[in-house]
C-alpha cells in the first residue's frame, strides 16, 4: 500500500502562500523570493543589493537556512530589519514558516521584503511562499548543466541573476550555451550578469527592481 502525501501538502501550502500574498498585497510589499544552489553567492548579492538600495527602499530580510544564524547577523550588520528561520534539516521554507514571522516586521514602513531561500535548486522551486516575484542565482562557478538539470526552477523563476562573471576566465562556463538553455525552457527570462564581489553588473540588476518595486505600489 502507497499513501501519497504530496498533493494535500502542497495544497496547504497553497492555501497558506496566498493568504501571505494578498496581506503583503494590501500592506503594499513586494515579496522577492531569492533562491540557488549553495556557494552560489546568493548572501553576498544579498548583501550589496541591500548596501545599495536601503537609501532608495524600505527593505527588511528573513533569513532560510537549516542551521546557524551566520547569513542573519551578515545581513543584520546593514542595519536591515532580519528574522531568521531555522529549518531544522528541512531542505527548504514553506509558506507557513513565512506566514508565522511576517508580523515581526512593520510591513506598513516595507516597499521591499527578501527571503534568502534554503540552498538548493530543488525543493524551494517546488513551495510557494506568497512571494511576488522568485529570482534564481546561478554562479559560473557551478558549470552549465544547472539549467536543463533543475528546470523547474528556471521555469518558475521571474528573473534569473548569473553572478561571479568575474570568473569567467578561470571557468569554462559557455554564455551562449546558457541562452539557448533558457530561450529553450523560459523565453523571455531577464538575465542579469554580474559580479556580486566585485560590482560588476549590479547596476542593472538594481534599477529592474527598484523598477518592479515601484511598479507594484501605484
Amino acid at each position: 500500500m502507497q499513501i501519497k502525501l504530496g498533493h494535500n501538502l502542497l495544497g496547504t501550502n497553497q492555501t497558506v502562500a496566498e493568504e501571505n500574498r494578498e496581506k503583503l498585497r494590501q500592506k503594499g510589499v513586494y515579496f522577492l523570493n531569492l533562491m540557488s544552489s549553495p556557494g552560489a553567492g546568493k548572501t553576498t548579492l544579498l548583501e550589496k543589493t541591500l548596501a545599495l538600495v536601503k537609501d532608495r527602499l524600505k527593505v527588511a530580510v528573513i533569513e532560510g537556512d537549516v542551521a546557524t544564524t551566520k547569513d542573519a547577523e551578515r545581513v543584520a550588520r546593514h542595519g536591515i530589519p532580519v528574522v531568521q528561520i531555522n529549518t531544522h534539516g528541512a531542505c527548504h521554507l514553506d509558506a507557513a514558516m513565512v506566514r508565522d514571522v511576517l508580523d515581526t516586521f512593520p510591513l506598513e514602513q516595507l516597499d521591499l521584503l527578501i527571503v534568502e531561500n534554503v540552498g538548493n535548486l530543488v525543493c524551494p522551486a517546488e513551495f510557494d511562499l506568497g512571494e511576488t516575484v522568485k529570482v534564481v542565482v546561478l554562479s559560473t562557478t557551478e558549470g552549465n548543466d544547472k539549467v536543463p538539470k533543475y528546470p523547474l526552477m528556471f521555469r518558475e523563476a521571474g528573473a534569473m541573476i548569473l553572478n561571479k562573471i568575474d570568473l569567467l576566465p578561470f571557468t569554462d562556463f559557455n554564455l551562449e550555451e546558457l541562452a539557448v538553455d533558457l530561450e529553450g525552457l523560459h523565453p523571455g527570462l531577464p538575465r542579469f550578469d554580474l559580479s556580486a564581489r566585485t560590482g560588476e553588473g549590479m547596476e542593472q540588476w538594481l534599477d529592474w527592481l527598484v523598477a518592479q518595486v515601484r511598479s507594484e505600489k501605484q
